[in-house]
């Protein structure tokens, strides 16, 4: 059986990592740097890489940050913020990215979504979906979650995974920051959607909130969080014991055996 994934994710604004609560109430937290070392040394799987302002401010992504970022880690690294184009694929993998998450660009654009496929491989295309309820319906909101596009977010995951994206990061900004456990209902809306792998994001606040997820919701492939992971509340290597120990496969870190005295 194929484990699951526990990815961090560093949500960067002004060169630093922050949080907040229903994508509002941000709050300074930590250095990426030192976060990304510090994640890549405890067993994270991957690490997502936000520059949550760069669409809505209109610039480039913090290409300087990222690339000491990158030297840090050495597993797999998502990177989103300002991708509208194929060249800004090129620009944030050439900054040591593994994957690329597209966002408000694909919106906009969402031939970008084939064309980056075509050029770099759907195992480089990441579909990052912001998601909240309207009226009973899961629509799609862009500008880090500012702006409600009308778009309905089911649709939306099956239209990516047919332009080429091979992989889903779905964000519930109802449950984002709230503690209160993932967006299960939208979850599994999704799942029924597409078979392409899903990240789960927003809600979580405990070790039994990614047991029930994986459980509950089984075509999610890994969970994804911030602040728990951020502040220590779930320190990573203890989620993945224990997850392990409730049947839930998981790659679980080896320490270094210490050298032998010559």
């Amino acid at each position: 059986m194929i484990a699951k994934r526990i990815i961090p994710c560093l949500d960067v604004r002004n060169g630093r990592v922050v949080k907040g609560t229903n994508f509002e109430g941000i709050q300074d937290v930590a250095d990426p740097v030192e976060m990304a070392k510090y994640y890549n040394d405890t067993g994270a799987d991957e690490l997502v890489f936000y520059d949550i302002t760069a669409s809505f401010e209109g610039r480039g992504l913090f290409t300087d940050i990222l690339k000491r970022t990158a030297a840090q880690v050495f597993i797999p690294l998502t990177v989103g913020g300002a991708i509208n184009e194929v060249s800004d694929f090129e620009r944030v993998l050439s900054c040591g990215a593994d994957k690329v998450s597209v966002n408000s660009g694909a919106i906009k654009n969402p031939d970008l979504i084939d064309n980056a496929a075509k050029r770099y491989g759907d195992q480089c295309v990441v579909l990052s979906m912001d998601v909240k309820r309207v009226d009973g319906s899961f629509r799609i909101f862009a500008k880090g979650g500012r702006v409600d596009t009308g778009i309905d977010a089911l649709q939306w995951a099956r239209e990516g995974q047919e332009r080429g994206a091979g992989e889903l990061v779905v964000n519930s900004i109802d449950t984002d920051g709230v503690k209160q456990g993932f967006d299960l209902e939208m979850l599994s809306a999704v799942g029924k959607m597409v078979s392409i792998p899903i990240i789960a994001s927003g809600g979580a606040g405990s070790m039994e909130h990614f047991k029930t997820l994986f459980e509950t919701v089984p075509q999610v492939d890994a969970g994804l969080a911030a602040s728990i992971f951020h502040r220590k509340e779930v320190p990573l290597p203890a989620l993945k014991a224990y997850l392990a120990g409730e049947g839930i496969p998981m790659r679980i870190l080896v320490p270094a055996s210490p050298m032998a005295p010559q």
